[in-house]
């Protein structure tokens, strides 16, 4: 894809998909597509920071993959592997780790969040896992990156480390920029609005996930937390009626203000399920596509060799460059 700009983007296999990745972040992939050569991987090695079990993170990884193909990535035309079966990531990140400094990882907030959730297990490489998102980025030369607000931190790290090589040994790695997409949902807890809906929460109500089954969804969003003033207004004094228009306009493609008159007079009793069928439809498909590719494991295994071949071939250019400047051996 000569000429094209090139996006580099990595999720975890660390829980399954819920509806806020989808609606805020997969969308946005799937339209990167267009216009830009894509590079996307389910980032396996940074998942294991935390204690694991081997069969549930490999049923994950294949499910979150699926998962990927079914949202619209075209793992044909573009790029779509597992992190782990290309090791130059982890050459790359030993070499950067000799380029970053402790100060710059000691500063990472998501370190400090996680040691305060995980305080049993704060292992190393938990401190040193942005060094390894350093190297995702610029093992491929990525010109853009999509992030979020609190991705910000660990693209700018990236840049810096960058800038210091380049500082060494000349023009070696691209300088990544920040994609800041068009806005996706924000989409919160259905229990507890105020948060943002995560799969890692311990009430399963709280998140609907894309493989969640029709009935599940509805009940999920008949539970779902409103208020006691019976009107379907968008308001900041009423943030769990807005997270469900939120998500009844991301899955329906209706406006918000639109949804507002349709359900002028009437209750949550109606409104709820309305949001809940909205959701199950637009999910529908991705969720009989990821059923269909998991039970025909040799087109799922044949699809992420061929793109690991791929990702390893852009990759192994850049870590021969890399070790050529620092004077390693061929």
């Amino acid at each position: 894809m000569e000429g094209l700009k090139r996006v580099f983007s990595g999720i975890q296999p660390s829980g399954k998909l819920t509806i806020g990745n989808y609606f805020g972040a997969l969308q946005n992939w799937v339209a990167l597509q267009n216009g830009h050569e894509c590079i996307y991987s389910v980032v396996d090695l940074h998942a294991i920071t935390q204690r694991h079990e081997p069969a549930s993170l490999r049923r994950q990884i294949l499910e979150v993959y699926a998962q990927l193909i079914a949202c619209g990535i075209d793992a044909e035309k573009h790029t779509l592997y597992i992190q782990s079966h290309v090791p130059q990531h982890a050459e790359l990140c030993w070499i950067l780790g000799c380029y970053t400094m402790y100060g710059e990882l000691s500063r990472m907030t998501q370190f400090k969040d996680k040691s305060a959730v995980h305080p049993e297990n704060i292992n190393s490489g938990l401190f040193t896992y942005p060094v390894l998102q350093a190297a995702d980025i610029l093992l491929f030369c990525a010109d853009l990156v999509p992030v979020g607000q609190d991705q910000k931190q660990h693209l700018e790290l990236s840049r810096d480390v960058a800038v210091r090589f380049n500082g060494i040994y000349g023009d070696v790695f691209t300088l990544p920029e920040p994609y800041i997409p068009k806005l996706g949902a924000k989409i919160m807890s259905l229990t507890e609005p105020d948060k943002k809906m995560s799969k890692s929460a311990s009430n399963p109500g709280s998140f609907v996930l894309l493989l969640d089954s029709p009935d599940d969804i509805m009940r999920k969003f008949k539970r779902a937390v409103t208020d006691s003033e019976p009107e379907v207004r968008f308001s900041e004094h009423k943030p769990g009626v807005s997270n469900l228009l939120s998500i009844f306009s991301a899955a329906s493609g209706r406006s918000i203000p639109e949804l507002e008159e349709s359900f002028a007079g009437r209750g949550y009793g109606e409104f709820k399920p309305a949001v809940a069928e909205a959701v199950i439809e637009r999910l529908r498909p991705i969720r009989e596509k990821t059923e269909d590719l998991l039970k025909n494991r040799d087109y799922l295994e044949d699809l992420y060799r061929k793109n690991a071949v791929r990702a390893s071939a852009v990759a192994a250019r850049t870590l021969a460059k890399v070790q050529k400047k620092i004077g390693f051996v061929r």
